[in-house]
């Protein structure tokens, strides 16, 4: 586990930073250091390794970047500092602060991910750019063809890590592991929760981090993360799909109020390819055993239940608790949130409320002294961003395992798919077998049982309306 016990007392400011600091910051609109700067800088340059807890926006790329200046060599031609972001978004976004920071210093550096061509890459990283900034995927990428090495690196940097295990870069992160020197590097790793997961994931790269967290006056680890998101309530079932997309979650427990709502929400998540099932009182015998079968072995990854129908369920390593609605009693979120997090591991339950609802959620929060917040609701455009990035890792995960002959076999559809990328009417056909890919590899069940029996196609009709009556439970 982290040291928890760091100090404020070392917070710096701009003027207690060395002098080739203070001149690349006179390049930026900075009028002062931002907390997590202020904080962690000083980490940074005693050459300690960190966790460090921080948001987007809150100036942590600064916080990793200006000590390069200080820790680097900017005379050596290779690789000193590895940056992995778990976007391109974000990967350019970071090499573009660099480009402000690093203005008067020879350091050069470069943004490598998936989606473009490896040219402008591979000369970059060939010339001895010792900053690299990159996606898991296409870091790795590199570093099978040999463009550069890490055999010279001083520096790891984890940017945004939670949202990096979300977009499944966990396998590709240890395999980039495996091409680190055999000594010590110094690591710090960025993210804006540390549920148990990421801590988990932290000790296989980092040895007796400090922990600095900005949310509170003092560190924490957070066991379970409460959220919520306001949504219009007719757009709930396409939100929770959105909600679903950008989590991943490895498995989810989803509450609703009623048992139509139950069915309801279950067939939408099955029409939309996930692995879903449902619980109630309504299912015959030998289908609700082979439910809880699939749970107790954990080869179902999203039940939607009732309060009722969930009790006495424990769902192995549950990630996610999702409540569509929030419950009618008070205690009842008690019950639902507490499903995750359990046994020392860390969760997130997330409530979806109309404008209406919020005001009950609120006064849960208000009863049980929860520390409750607010999450924007992703957009379509942002579910694109994620799922073309998460995609494209996937796709080139693939790529990276074919052997020659299956790579030789494959050149005989290069013409054809030029032919259809270059036809506006054939893109279609692209998106078809991309959709499919990402939809098998991605929600697949966890394991997929060999008993398993087809899944009865339902339809989707939407439950009625519910009549706003306080004391109306579900009964199942």
């Amino acid at each position: 586990m982290p040291d928890t016990n760091e100090s404020h007392s070392h917070d710096a400011t701009i003027e207690q930073l060395p002098a080739p600091l203070q001149k690349a910051i006179a390049h930026t609109t900075w009028t002062d250091l931002m907390p997590v700067q202020a904080r962690a800088i000083p980490h940074l340059l005693d050459g300690r390794d960190a966790m460090i807890q921080a948001r987007t926006g809150s100036g942590k790329t600064g916080a990793f970047l200006l000590p390069m200046i200080m820790l680097l060599d900017a005379k050596e031609d290779h690789c000193q500092a590895l940056v992995l972001v778990p976007t391109r978004e974000l990967a350019n976004q970071v090499w573009q602060d660099s480009q402000i920071l690093f203005k008067d210093t020879e350091f050069r550096t470069v943004a490598v991910y998936g989606g473009v061509g490896y040219g402008k890459q591979t000369d970059a990283l060939k010339a001895g750019a010792q900053i690299v900034i990159g996606t898991p995927g296409r870091v790795l990428d590199h570093l099978l063809k040999g463009t550069f090495s890490l055999n010279n690196l001083k520096m790891l940097i984890f940017d945004e890590a939670d949202r990096m295990l979300s977009m499944g870069f966990y396998p590709d992160m240890k395999k980039v592991q495996r091409h680190l020197p055999k000594r010590r590097i110094h690591t710090c790793m960025f993210s804006a929760t540390f549920p148990i997961h990421v801590l988990n994931t932290a000790n296989e790269f980092i040895s007796e981090p400090t922990l600095i967290s900005l949310s509170k006056d003092h560190t924490h680890v957070t066991e379970v993360e409460h959220l919520f998101c306001v949504v219009p309530g007719m757009d709930k079932d396409r939100a929770l799909v959105r909600l679903i997309e950008i989590e991943n979650p490895a498995s989810a427990l989803i509450f609703c109020n009623t048992k139509s709502q139950v069915h309801y929400v279950n067939t939408v998540l099955q029409r939309f390819g996930y692995d879903a099932d449902e619980l109630s009182s309504d299912l015959a015998q030998n289908k609700r055993e082979q439910v809880l079968k699939h749970i107790r072995n954990g080869t179902l990854r999203y039940l939607v239940a009732t309060d009722v129908a969930a009790r006495g369920i424990d769902i192995p390593l549950l990630s996610h608790v999702i409540q569509y609605e929030p419950p009618e009693e008070f205690e009842a979120y008690i019950h639902r949130a507490g499903r995750t997090g359990r046994a020392g591991a860390g969760g997130v339950a997330i409530t979806l409320v109309t404008t209406v609802e919020r005001i009950q959620l609120e006064r849960i929060a208000k009863r049980y002294a929860i520390d409750m917040q607010i999450r924007e609701m992703p957009t379509n455009e942002d579910v694109q961003k994620i799922v073309s990035e998460r995609v494209t890792s996937l796709l080139e995960a693939r790529l990276r395992e074919r052997d020659r002959l299956q790579t030789e076999r494959s050149l005989r559809f290069v013409p054809l798919a030029r032919s259809l990328v270059e036809s506006e009417d054939e893109l279609a056909i692209i998106a078809m077998l991309v959709d499919d890919f990402y939809q098998k590899v991605l929600h697949q069940p966890l394991v997929q049982p060999e008993e398993a029996e087809p899944r009865q196609e339902i339809s989707a009709k939407r439950p009625p309306r519910r009549r706003k009556d306080r004391r109306r439970r579900a009964t199942d």
